[in-house]
């Protein structure tokens, strides 16, 4: 059994999480290129795969503390940052993302992202809902989980769902199959055959087949077409060297890697997560830092904006260079946002805030060098134009060629289920 683990990681509400994916063993076989491959190279499109890449930073970030700088407001709800020009005229974010700033044209901020709510886990970020509302049987699933049931496995074979450093929220009702794969921990050493070559392999592909036959002739769920991508997947991870690859930044250009520099390599998960899309991904997740700033938030914050803009700097720059940028969506965000008036800890920090949060975009064709939305005078709620969070998921099932108003996926009990919620729209701005 191929079992890979992600990071641990703990919040102030004391929860241990740790995401983990089982991989059906050699024995499990499967082919690794499905039908949908074959159909978009002939259409000419293989080269060209859309894929989101979503930086998740949890714990919840202080959006007036980054991409909403409060410059008029009083000290107890500005803080200690002050903002400086980007390269887009009357855009202002904080001292600390300077190269971000340079390149801003490349960026959108959304200061006024509404609809999330206070929990510390990562569930409506990864499926634009709420647990807090009734839910269909098995929950819903993750935008992940969807891309991989709507469009199948990557170029090269590569699972079209793969989660970097834990915090990836599973399939929700699509099932285990198209849970994220998360290439990390102990199991990246059985990533290879290991000694057993391709045509053991293939005797023991074609004998599961033949006994999946006889079941599935007396199969009258819906598990076997389940069965039947999670072994295409298991197949595909162990046998594509494109993935192990991906995942050994030695191979990687020392100039390109340079751009990714930080004390201690804080951020070259940023640039796994670009080769993992070049190697055939369609969604990659990345949980970096913490954030759950109650106590010292300046002094911590102070820390970490200078490698975050290092790390996002270097990620959409590489993009670009790449001619990847237009086919692959950046997001980053948290949570939640945090509240506009610094605590009275004695080591002062900002508490949770649902009511708005802020959400960094960056490439998907989207038009850039912009500020949507905003807060009012002290960054505490939307005041202009704000925009839901599943007004940013139907944005980035566009991006991807999905239409998440006319798309549907079937639940448990068999009924048609929306992407969205009725009514929530790609945010026109960046069409």
């Amino acid at each position: 059994m191929l079992r890979i683990y992600g990071k641990r990681s703990r919040f102030c509400d004391g929860l241990s999480r740790r995401n983990f994916l089982q991989v059906g063993g050699l024995a499990m076989g499967g082919l690794a290129l499905p039908q949908l491959l074959r159909a978009e190279s002939a259409a000419g499109s293989a080269q060209r795969q859309k894929a989101i890449i979503m930086v998740y930073l949890p714990g919840g970030p202080s959006h007036t503390d980054m991409w909403d700088i409060k410059e008029q407001a009083p000290k107890e709800y500005r803080g200690d940052f002050s903002a400086i020009d980007t390269n887009v005229p009357g855009i202002r974010i904080c001292e600390h993302f300077p190269r971000v700033a340079r390149m801003f044209d490349k960026f959108v901020a959304v200061r006024s992202t509404i609809g999330q709510t206070e929990v510390h886990e990562p569930f409506d970020c990864m499926t634009g809902r709420s647990r807090l509302r009734p839910m269909p049987s098995g929950g819903w699933p993750s935008i992940g989980s969807v891309m991989s049931k709507l469009q199948g496995t990557g170029n090269n074979g590569a699972p079209a769902y793969m989660d970097l450093n834990g915090h990836a929220v599973g399939p929700g009702f699509l099932s285990t199959p198209y849970k994220a794969f998360a290439p990390g921990g102990e199991g990246r050493t059985d990533l290879t055959l290991n000694g057993i070559n391709a045509d053991r392999l293939e005797d023991r592909k074609g004998l599961l087949v033949s006994l999946d036959r006889m079941r599935r002739d007396a199969d009258t769920s819906r598990k076997m077409e389940g069965f039947d991508a999670f072994n295409q997947q298991a197949f595909g991870v162990i046998t594509s060297t494109r993935l192990v690859d991906a995942l050994d930044l030695k191979k990687e250009d020392p100039k390109v890697l340079e751009r990714y520099k930080t004390p201690g390599d804080q951020v070259q998960s940023f640039c796994t997560a670009r080769r993992l899309v070049e190697a055939g991904a369609r969604f990659v997740t990345l949980s970096w830092g913490g954030w759950d700033t109650h106590e010292n938030n300046f002094t911590h914050l102070k820390n970490q904006l200078p490698q975050l803009d290092i790390g996002l700097s270097a990620l959409v720059g590489d993009l670009a260079d790449r001619g990847m940028l237009n086919d692959v969506t950046v997001v980053v965000w948290g949570e939640f946002g945090r509240t506009p008036r610094v605590n009275s800890n004695a080591n002062p920090g900002r508490d949770h805030w649902p009511r708005v949060m802020g959400t960094l975009l960056a490439g998907g064709g989207m038009k850039t060098g912009q500020i949507i939305g905003a807060t009012d005078r002290e960054g505490g709620d939307a005041s202009d134009r704000p925009v839901h969070i599943q007004e940013i998921f139907a944005t980035m099932y566009r991006n991807i060629g999905i239409d998440a108003n006319e798309t549907t996926i079937t639940d448990l009990s068999g009924r048609p289920q929306f992407l969205v919620d009725q009514g929530m729209q790609p945010i026109k701005e960046l069409i």
